[in-house]
């Protein structure tokens, strides 16, 4: 199994999210073509209500514990409660461009 599927199958199964999208943005870093290193995953669910930004991340961090150990270099995570999706009328903004490594001028 990729990555981008076991980070999708794992935050489905703990997070119950209403919205879910893993993004893989490694082809935008200084990785190997066909990398699964940096991702951008937006996750709404109803079990972000009441946990402060912090909380929503770790919640997020400690399902992909695994992952984030070895073969994960990066997230960019959204997590948003349901009514924070629908303010945010579907949208979060796209990730900067990679800085790091060779890119950098």
């Amino acid at each position: 199994m990729n990555t981008q599927t076991t980070i999708e199958e794992k935050l489905a199964a703990d997070l119950a999210p209403v919205h879910l999208e893993v993004v893989n943005e490694s082809h935008m870093h200084n990785v190997p073509a066909g990398s699964e290193s940096h991702f951008k995953v937006t996750v709404v669910s109803p079990r972000f209500e009441g946990q402060s930004l912090v909380n929503r991340h770790r919640m997020v961090n400690q399902t992909l514990a695994e992952e984030l150990a070895g073969r994960i270099h990066a997230l960019a995570l959204h997590t948003l409660t349901p009514d924070e999706w629908f303010e945010r009328a579907g949208r979060v903004p796209d990730s900067p461009p990679c800085e790091g490594g060779s890119k950098r001028g």
